[in-house]
């Protein structure tokens, strides 16, 4: 299933800018850390405060410089104005400061024989899985939210409401971050050219799965057809001197499964 995410304003296109921008500070800090960037490197001192029994060392994620350069790369496209830029932004920003809240501090100690005589940490990167991860969550409790001016006549966005009285003193603005989007996912079981959507039709499944990649969720109810195939090919080859290669014939019996 391919998927155009700009198309619309979808939980989709949420997760894919977050994730977008989340990758990107991920990929640049990594890059610092190894030296592949000039411009930075390791940040030494990421926290004021002093600690008593451990201090500051070894080469802590430069963070700021990562996420600096992932919003101007990133943000500088949403130019509009609109309801939509104002949803990537924010979306942007809570994949980039997500990077941030999953540092990790990681300690050494130092001294003779294994004591811990002195102990230095510093921040270091989550795996960008971990970060997927966590912005799945975030997808799944996505909120949906709307445009409106407020009262210095500025576009903001604000909580989509079931009634959908507003009042813009008690409207509600969404979480730092949560992930945020303006229109319903549309039925990505059916084909549309339009959105980008392939459907599911045709599409190999697992049977025994429960998961996304089942074949009850990925054929969206419509049941699946069953393959048997039969494969052959070389196997076990041996060198044989001299000078040639000599193989035995494998065969293989298996079903796949595809979606009606």
């Amino acid at each position: 299933m391919i998927v155009v995410p700009g198309t619309i304003g979808s939980k989709e296109a949420a997760f894919v800018y977050a994730m977008a921008s989340a990758g990107a500070v991920h990929a640049i800090v990594a890059a610092c850390a190894r030296g592949n960037i000039s411009l930075c490197g390791c940040d030494r001192n990421p926290l004021s405060q002093h600690h008593q029994d451990w201090k500051w060392g070894g080469c802590s994620a430069d963070i700021g410089f990562g996420m600096k350069f992932a919003r101007k790369f990133f943000d500088a496209r949403e130019i509009e104005g609109d309801a939509r830029s104002l949803m990537n932004l924010h979306n942007n920003r809570v994949g980039r400061k997500l990077v941030k809240n999953l540092l990790r501090t990681e300690c050494k100690c130092h001294g003779v024989s294994g004591s811990c005589v002195m102990k230095t940490c510093w921040k270091s990167l989550p795996t960008l899985q971990t970060v997927g991860n966590v912005l799945m969550q975030k997808y799944n409790r996505a909120r949906p939210v709307i445009a409106i001016h407020d009262e210095d006549n500025d576009l903001v966005l604000i909580n989509k409401r079931r009634d959908r009285v507003l009042n813009r003193r008690k409207a509600k603005r969404p979480k730092r971050l949560e992930l945020v989007y303006l229109q319903q996912s549309p039925n990505y079981c059916e084909q549309d050219v339009h959105l980008g959507s392939l459907g599911t039709v045709g599409r190999h499944c697992n049977r025994t799965a429960r998961g996304i990649e089942g074949c009850d969720l990925l054929c969206c109810g419509r049941g699946y057809n069953t393959h048997q195939i039969n494969r052959t090919w070389q196997c076990r080859c041996k060198f044989q001197w001299c000078c040639h290669v000599q193989c035995d014939v494998c065969h293989e019996h298996f079903e796949e499964y595809t979606c009606k």
